[in-house]
């Protein structure tokens, strides 16, 4: 009879601790979404932003806010991100989250943290990363980024990378060298936020979302494109 009295006291009180627990790991991820959508509308206001030219071939992108480069001699780079494909109708897909690490060699010193903003000509390129990762520079070409929000802005740019990388430090914009970064699925976060275990290919497959920070980030992708 004590079990039973104690069982009645515990289980409701684990199933609570459950709920919250599954609630800040959501809240965590939301919040990772909303830097991001902050990431874009902030870039899309800047002076000098992403050419137009460049957005109308663009088919997928990956937003880090903060991402943290440090490094004393050796540097390295890691931050936590979304990635979203535009899919066949025009709309965007709902956002995988992905991680970003590398590192390099030569004079620096220092820490820093900037907004990172990936463009990606082909959506292929996302959608077949899974569960997995690659390598820009090793995998996939990278190049930072033309600037100039005119769409005639470096018309002599010929555009043949496969991803072109933006960066924002201290209210400074421009393309940022990425070679030998690792772009990864982040399973967990995923999981915490969909309640599921689908690869990134399942996850891009989707549009609909009752998130309010989805529905957000996809609106200001919207305003951003031609």
């Amino acid at each position: 009879m004590k079990v039973l009295k104690i069982a009645r006291f515990f289980v409701p009180l684990i199933m609570l601790s459950f709920f919250f627990c599954s609630a800040k790991s959501q809240s965590k991820e939301e919040e990772k979404i909303d830097a991001s959508a902050k990431v874009l509308k902030d870039f899309s206001q800047m002076k000098e932003s992403i050419p137009q030219e460049l957005l109308k071939v663009t088919q997928g992108i990956i937003v880090v806010p903060k991402l943290i480069n440090a490094g004393f001699v050796i540097g390295g780079k890691r931050g936590k991100g979304i990635a979203m494909v535009k899919l066949d109708d025009g709309t965007w897909s709902n956002p995988v989250f992905v991680t970003i690490t590398g590192g390099s060699v030569g004079f620096q010193a220092g820490i820093q943290a900037v907004d990172l903003v990936l463009i990606f000509k082909n959506r292929e390129t996302l959608q077949n990363i899974g569960k997995g990762s690659f390598t820009l520079g090793g995998d996939i070409s990278v190049a930072a980024g033309p600037v100039g929000r005119s769409s005639t802005a470096r018309t002599d740019y010929k555009l043949e990378a496969e991803v072109y990388s933006y960066s924002r430090s201290k209210g400074l914009f421009a393309g940022i060298s990425l070679g030998g970064s690792a772009i990864s699925v982040d399973e967990d976060a995923n999981k915490d936020f969909y309640g599921n275990d689908q690869d990134a290919k399942a996850i891009f497959a989707e549009t609909e979302s009752t998130s309010t920070a989805v529905q957000n980030l996809k609106d200001v992708l919207k305003g951003m494109y031609p």
